[in-house]
């Protein structure tokens, strides 16, 4: 099979699994708010960790310095601008009202920034580093969950079906399949975009846990549960890193 229909698979699974942090919600009903900042803090551990360890010390070992500092730049303006350029409407998906506006907003959110998502595993994907692929992509997929279950919330409340709310949450990560095949083919014909792009969607994901999930995560009173979940996501991706060798 060729590598690009691997890498399609691989992203295609990534966007499915947002999808399953519905289920949470399923289940636990409006429970399930009570959980979202420990889910958040734990989505943000992992993608810490693998922002750093699968692609920041991957790209100052593969370019120089000004690369590096290039790409992380051009990695945060990016998630600026998106953010500064979608803003929610009032109604979403034939509903309005306060329920419906936070489900478009977070929505949007994330749907924004699973772009650099999907540049972090088609870049992971076009390097020769051992394991590395597949740690960029199990990182993905794992913080993936917590997203979905944050898109979930909101629609519940609002009265969503569950098969409205399941299938939102995996289109919140449609762009990530088309990012990952981006920025493989753009590797691929300039290999000295490389260090540049696994930069760029390190800074576009250190910026999107500084600036939208830890603030969300820690913006109840409760900080033990956030805390827990970052240190427990940390925790997973450090043990996977050394499982894998990266």
């Amino acid at each position: 099979m060729p590598e690009a229909a691997i890498l399609l698979l691989a992203a295609c699974g990534t966007a499915l699994a947002t999808g399953l942090g519905a289920v949470p919600v399923f289940l636990l009903g409006s429970r399930a708010a009570e959980l979202a900042p420990t889910l958040l803090g734990f989505a943000a551990g992992v993608m810490g960790v693998a922002a750093v360890a699968g692609l920041l010390i991957p790209a100052g070992e593969e370019g120089s310095a000004v690369e590096v500092v290039v790409g992380l730049v051009v990695g945060v303006g990016f998630l600026a601008l998106a953010r500064r350029r979608f803003s929610p409407d009032a109604g979403f998906m034939g509903r309005t009202g306060p329920g419906a506006r936070t489900s478009a907003l977070v929505f949007l959110v994330l749907f924004v920034h699973s772009l650099p998502e999907g540049f972090a595993v088609g870049t992971a994907f076009a390097s020769d580093r051992a394991g590395l692929s597949l740690f960029v992509i199990l990182a993905i997929a794992i913080q993936n969950i917590p997203e979905g279950t944050s898109v979930a919330i909101p629609m519940a409340e609002a009265g969503f079906s569950r098969g409205r709310q399941f299938w939102a949450a995996v289109a919140t990560s449609a762009p990530q399949p088309v990012g990952a095949l981006l920025a493989f083919f753009a590797v691929e014909q300039i290999g000295g975009l490389l260090p540049l792009s696994f930069a760029f969607a390190a800074g576009a994901m250190l910026a999107l846990i500084a600036v939208e999930m830890l603030p969300s995560a820690f913006a109840g009173p409760a900080r033990a549960g956030p805390a827990a979940g970052v240190a427990a996501g940390a925790v997973l991706m450090l043990a996977l890193s050394l499982l894998l060798g990266v």
